[in-house]
């Protein structure tokens, strides 16, 4: 599903750092290793069919790859 970040990230937290990660592999094998953490946070965001929703976010970051793979885990309104 395509959508856009539209407002800062709020109430950012970790839910994972390194090998407690499921995905700890495929992310080290795809963008490299490095301090993999997954974290958590809402969001205002624009759907690709033109719609604005508040959302919760989940994403994977690592210190000098940046974030990856951002996806909305649910629609909050």
């Amino acid at each position: 599903m395509q959508f856009q970040v539209l407002s800062e990230l709020a109430d950012v937290a970790v839910i994972a750092t390194g090998k407690s990660i499921r995905e700890y592999r495929r992310l080290c094998k795809i963008y490299g290793q490095g301090r993999w953490r997954k974290l958590k946070g809402i969001a205002s965001i624009r759907l690709g069919d033109g719609t604005i929703h508040l959302a919760e976010l989940h994403w994977y970051e690592a210190h000098g790859i940046g974030k990856k793979e951002t996806k909305i885990k649910r629609l909050l309104g």
